[in-house]
């Protein structure tokens, strides 16, 4: 088995990934991993912008505040504020690097600040209807000019490598991680003393989702394997308006649109949300998706409408050229008549616990962007602190790890990936079964509102799966299908072991057998002290 070293090892090329990067190439050699091509991720398709206080009316205490109230008790004060307070200098790194924001047609000197439910003023920059994708674009241009970085694509993680698994003594520390080249079917390992973990959300554990393919919990489920704490794995976030159509599973509308006034109605034209929330369409997500699903089941209705027909399409194509266009080509007109939405799984917001700069429980591992719960988010996003999240603490990880000056690991040998008695596979419609079922399980039992019958049914069901994949993984050749889906059925049974950990509702997770909140607000956590590389119970 080759084994290949860098000075560090950030896995996941999203916005998060290659800020760290950019900043730790001022330090040393930098691979930048990602598992497919470099520019897929879950970043690159926010639509909406990034939140930042930037209109002088606006405050810091404010966005505090929102995000916090939104955060429903799970939020930590000190972590929104070092989100929120760094903001400012990140969007003027971006324009220094050639990323604009838009500007107000009548006064070029103010940012065209977009307004999104759960925020109490307008704060939102966007570059058009398309800020992740210009994002991703700009950041990945400069990390391919920088002779400091290395990327490489169709790498898939298999396992991060802790010390204790390789029978070191004393605390474990991470020394690296164990890869599957998609192109060569090769395993090998990259020795690092710093490895940071910026592999997204999850979002494939649910059969409707926003995300693409590549959001499978990769990073969720290697730390957890390796013994880190897992945080608040039943606060999935279900955008409330993902495009009904057939050939649109993953296409979002974005908060936005709700923004620049956009209503929610039924199918018998009532705006129904003021039924759940004084601020109507543009109540938090939570209650918005909430919302949606109650209607939708009562009356049995397979979706409701997203309506900005009073708005001309002028200022549509001016505002969500995008957007505008896409729903075109799926026969809507936005300008002209409602369009059908459904929920979807969208976002994770717990994760590896972490802090701000990226620290976990375990020395030489770093977890950033969606992959980490930091404490922003708590219950509940605040829409468009995903992006702030990501800049912010990508920085200050960069900046952390470079104050620290982590130690070489060149003296530690990588155990080579052992083989056993593993043959190739000729059953890939086994994967295939189980991938379809661990989403439907989700889907079905532990989406937008819960109950403990179902919650037991899922954990009952993903744990048979999860007994299975073991099984296959012992005697087969590894591959990206099976490892993928491995991962998934892990952060599927951390879903619903945190929800079953929660005996109240809050944010986003509702059950109906407790639909109470707690006077107090508790964190679930989830650490499991592991056997190896593939056993965690």
């Amino acid at each position: 088995m080759q084994t290949r070293d860098s000075d560090f090892l950030v896995v996941g090329s999203g916005l998060a990934g290659l800020t760290a990067a950019l900043h730790l190439s001022a330090h040393g050699k930098v691979l930048l991993v990602s598992k497919r091509t470099a520019e897929e991720g879950n970043s690159r398709y926010a639509q909406g912008g990034i939140a930042c206080v930037m209109d002088p009316d606006d405050s810091i205490e404010e966005h505090v505040a929102d995000t916090l109230q939104t955060g429903g008790g799970l939020s930590e004060e000190e972590a929104v504020r070092a989100v929120v307070e760094g903001g400012r200098a990140r969007i003027a790194e971006l324009e220094e690097f050639g990323i604009h924001f838009e500007r107000r047609a009548e006064n070029r000197e103010e940012y065209d600040l977009g307004q999104e439910g759960g925020h109490s003023r307008r704060r939102v920059l966007h570059a058009g209807d398309v800020t992740g994708k210009a994002l991703i674009d700009g950041l990945l241009a400069r990390a391919k000019a920088d002779p400091n970085i290395t990327l490489a694509g169709n790498w898939l993680a298999i396992d991060v490598v802790p010390t204790g698994w390789i029978g070191l003594a004393g605390q474990d520390r991470c020394i690296g991680c164990y890869f599957l080249d998609k192109n060569s079917g090769e395993i090998f390992a990259v020795r690092s003393p710093v490895t940071v973990l910026a592999t997204g959300g999850l979002g494939k554990a649910y059969l409707y989702t926003s995300n693409p393919d590549v959001a499978t919990g990769d990073g969720v489920a290697m730390a957890w394997r390796a013994g880190l704490p897992i945080r608040d794995m039943e606060m999935i976030q279900f955008h409330p308006t993902c495009l009904y159509h057939p050939d649109a599973k993953t296409f979002l509308i974005s908060e936005a649109v709700r923004g620049e006034g956009a209503k929610l109605i039924d199918r018998r034209g009532r705006e129904f949300v003021y039924d759940f929330d004084k601020r109507g369409s543009l109540a938090p997500r939570d209650i918005t998706a909430r919302a949606i699903d109650s209607v939708m089941k009562k009356h049995g209705d397979p979706f409701v409408y997203l309506d900005i027909s009073h708005r001309d399409a002028d200022f549509l194509q001016k505002r969500f050229p995008t957007l505008y266009e896409a729903c075109l080509n799926f026969g809507f007109d936005m300008a002209r008549a409602p369009v059908p939405v459904v929920p979807a799984a969208h976002y994770s917001c717990g994760g590896i616990v972490a802090d701000v700069n990226g620290r976990t429980a375990m020395p030489g591992l770093y977890a950033i962007g969606e992959v980490a719960s930091t404490g922003l988010h708590g219950a509940n996003r605040l829409a468009s602190n995903s992006l702030l999240e990501a800049l912010v603490c990508g920085y200050c990880t960069a900046q952390e790890i470079a104050a620290d000056q982590p130690g070489p690991v060149a003296e530690v040998s990588i155990p080579p990936w052992e083989l056993g008695e593993a043959v190739s596979s000729d059953e890939a419609v086994v994967v295939e079964h189980n991938w379809n079922e661990v989403r439907t399980v989700m889907w079905d039992y532990v989406g937008i509102v819960r109950s403990d019958r179902r919650l037991t049914r899922a954990r009952r069901r993903i744990r048979t799966i999860r007994e299975e994949i073991r099984s296959y993984y012992r005697e087969y050749l590894v591959t990206a299908d099976l490892l993928e889906l491995r991962n998934l059925a892990a952060v599927a049974e951390l879903i619903v072991r945190s929800a079953q950990h929660r005996k109240e509702s809050r944010g986003l997770h509702y059950n109906e057998d407790w639909p109470e909140t707690a006077a107090r607000a508790r964190h679930a956590i989830v650490q499991d002290k592991p056997g190896g590389p593939l056993d965690v119970e």
